[in-house]
């Protein structure tokens, strides 16, 4: 029996993606007025994340380093000039990011409808950003538990520990957690390894779920589902 969900943030809850692309676009057309590859750039930004958010994860560098290093990263790109105080630039870009925070539309009524469950995020963000971004779209009532690596031992999705740890700070058994995400190896065959049912938000609608597992394409059908 399901006593608890636990939502994916990023591309959940939140349109991260739109946030993202909008934030950098403006930050290079700021450093770099004029960029001949500008329509590119959300593309080469979203390519960095996954790379570079690893090597903090996997403790190589700090999370500040990680980002110095995406930066870096997308200067050599676009053949220009990296900023000369990285962390001020990554700042910059932050700012315009947190700017564009915004829920899905289909987010907070998903929420409401599943207030007799145990609730919570688990998500592979830093801590207080995802904290940050929580409150930002008001869903932070509901979902007063946060989850991320910093939290679980240093255990991100898909590792099987940050499933059973999620499940834990419930106070519940893994298959009695169900969790809901856009990625399917983090949100949807990663936590079925550890015991826990999961179900995959395909927003774009685009493709068949993995096999044995439920698919829907707005969170407003999620407590149909449970039902």
């Amino acid at each position: 029996m399901i006593k608890g969900v636990l939502f994916d943030l990023d591309g959940t809850l939140l349109d991260h993606r739109g946030a993202a692309d909008a934030a950098i676009t403006a930050w290079v057309s700021a450093h770099c007025p004029g960029h001949p590859r500008l329509a590119d750039v959300p593309a080469l930004w979203a390519g960095l994340e996954i790379p570079y958010l690893a090597m903090w994860q996997s403790g190589e560098c700090s999370l500040e380093e990680q980002r110095r290093r995406r930066l870096r990263a997308l200067c050599r790109e676009l053949q220009v000039d990296e900023p000369g105080d990285l962390d001020a630039a990554y700042a910059d870009f932050a700012e315009r990011y947190r700017q564009g925070w915004a829920a899905y539309p289909d987010a907070a009524g998903a929420v409401a409808a599943l207030s007799g469950l145990a609730l919570g995020v688990l998500t592979n963000g830093g801590q207080r950003m995802q904290e940050a971004k929580v409150r930002a779209i008001g869903l932070s009532g509901p979902l007063r538990t946060v989850l991320t690596g910093e939290v679980l031992g240093g255990l991100f999705k898909p590792s099987p520990g940050a499933y059973t740890g999620a499940a834990a700070a419930l106070g519940l058994a893994p298959q009695e957690v169900l969790l809901v995400g856009d990625d399917v190896a983090k949100d949807v065959t990663g936590p079925a390894a550890a015991g826990m049912p999961s179900v995959w938000l395909d927003r774009l609608g685009v493709e068949p779920a993995p096999p044995g597992f439920p698919r829907i394409t707005t969170l407003a059908d999620l407590p149909h589902l449970l039902r």
